[in-house]
C-alpha cells in the first residue's frame, strides 16, 4: 500500500500513535477479508461487502496522512 510513501509510513509507525493504529486496523481488515474471502463468495457476502467499505475508508484516512505529512 502506498509504496511511493514506504519510508514516511515506516517514520509515522513509529512516531504517530493515531497513525499506527489506522495502520494496524487497515491491515487487520484485509487479514480478515481475505480469511472471509477463502470461505464465502465475497461478491455476494454482505459481511465481506461492509469490511471491504471499511478497508476502503482506512485507506482514503491514511492517505489524508500521509499527504499533510509531505
Amino acid at each position: 500500500m502506498f509504496a511511493e510513501y514506504r519510508e514516511l509510513i515506516s517514520t509515522l509507525k513509529t512516531k504517530d500513535a493515531h497513525f499506527q493504529r489506522k495502520f494496524d486496523e487497515h491491515n487487520h481488515l484485509d487479514e480478515e477479508i481475505k480469511q472471509l474471502e477463502k470461505r464465502v463468495a465475497s461478491d455476494f457476502n454482505p459481511a465481506v461487502k461492509e469490511l471491504k467499505s471499511k478497508k476502503l475508508r482506512l485507506k482514503e484516512e491514511i492517505y489524508q496522512i500521509l499527504k499533510s505529512h509531505q
